[in-house]
């Protein structure tokens, strides 16, 4: 042969694949005609193009290794590269430079009818017991799974997909362009097929050719202690299956927590409120509550209540705290907090007697007849008089 190609490209004989390609975009964006201002840009262009189309063929490499001739006796270089008297591919062009981007993707053949299915985001409501302890449940679902008629093939009993006669089953087509640079060619799927190289012409009378239909199953769910709202479970391949009857994607549950009657939910905290008469809290004295616990069918008998210590005097609104008592932390040790805030009730609807009683003890503390603010103490402007006066 009378060109070096390796010349052309500017690299050594024992070159790599990776190597060629690399020297080719760099010189075929140097000398692209709509690029080019210099005189023989065209004729440059063309010969680099030969030279890559040559040396990225190992046939057609090896051919020319030996001295042979490599165009198999084909006119120039429009045998497999075309120039500008033959036509020019484009796309082949831009994938040399670009990774494969022209005509609408990398695709370069059918692609295939199996694919991944979605995940799937499910709710699951838990009662606060089976949030702070954990469950094990069985959730109902609805979801995309492998039709039972056709097992994902899409095809009816029987059948199966043909080549596309548009495409011929390479799943794209070319278009071509006249330009000043000659004939310029653009790939992109085929219409007829979607690109697939293959067209149903008798879909299964179930999934239509998705090779998927709808369907009802029940899915096992491990909830661990200490989920709250929001957080989310995620169950590998239980979400949809994917067309063609491809492999499933993953489930999420997320969940809510359902409200109390009792337990106010804060973080790992608990919190409740428990009412004392105006007497006890007064006098003082110790009020067992029930825990969350004793709502868990697993709770120990020592779990179910803790004791609140009421002192004397107690006023309303105080809070009390009973240390571990709340939720267990979600993947890590300890618990929560419980937190007690008291309600002194004050009584109504005294009869007599009570009446009688509360007005003596009133009489007692000297708590009759009209109460006047800061009596004992005196108020701001009270004081700022007696500094005044003194």
């Amino acid at each position: 042969m009378s060109t070096d190609y390796y010349s052309v490209l500017g690299v050594s004989r024992d070159a790599g694949p990776e190597e060629i390609k690399k020297a080719y975009r760099k010189l075929a964006m140097q000398y692209h005609p709509d690029v080019a201002t210099e005189d023989g840009a065209a004729e440059k262009f063309k010969e680099i193009g030969e030279a890559y189309e040559v040396l990225s063929d190992p046939q057609k490499r090896d051919i020319y290794d030996r001295g042979g001739d490599p165009m198999g006796g084909a006119a120039g270089f429009g045998a497999g590269f075309p120039g500008f008297g033959g036509g020019f591919d484009f796309g082949s062009i831009v994938d040399a430079m670009f990774g494969g981007m022209a005509g609408g993707g990398p695709q370069r053949g059918p692609r295939s009818r199996v694919a991944r299915g979605q995940d799937r985001i499910e709710r699951l409501t838990l009662s606060l017991v089976e949030a702070a302890f954990g469950v094990h449940t069985e959730v109902p679902i609805e979801a995309a799974v492998l039709c039972a008629t056709c097992k994902g093939s899409g095809t009816a009993d029987g059948t199966k997909p043909k080549t596309c006669t548009t495409c011929h089953g390479r799943g794209e087509v070319t278009q071509v362009q006249r330009s000043f640079i000659g004939d310029i060619r653009t790939t992109s799927p085929c219409p007829a097929c979607q690109g697939f190289g293959t067209v149903i012409e008798h879909p299964c009378p179930d999934c239509y050719g998705e090779g998927r239909v709808r369907g009802k199953r029940t899915v096992s769910v491990n909830v661990p202690a200490g989920m709250q709202t929001g957080n989310r479970i995620r169950i590998e391949s239980q979400g949809d299956v994917g067309p063609g009857g491809g492999p499933a994607g993953d489930l999420f549950f997320e969940i809510a927590v359902a409200k109390h009657e009792v337990f106010q939910r804060h973080g790992d905290d608990l919190e409740a409120t428990i009412d004392i008469p105006m007497t006890a809290a007064a006098l003082g004295t110790e009020v067992e509550m029930p825990t969350l616990d004793a709502e868990h069918e697993d709770c120990d008998p020592a779990d179910a209540t803790v004791t609140i210590g009421i002192d004397p005097g107690t006023q309303n609104g105080t809070r009390r705290v009973a240390k571990g008592k709340g939720v267990p932390r979600l993947r890590a040790r300890g618990r929560g907090d419980l937190i007690i805030t008291v309600n002194v009730l004050t009584p109504t609807n005294l009869d007599a007697d009570e009446r009688e009683a509360l007005e003596l003890f009133a009489t007692l503390r000297g708590e009759t007849g009209t109460i006047l603010p800061h009596k004992n103490h005196g108020g701001f402007f009270h004081k700022l008089k007696e500094a005044f006066s003194a």
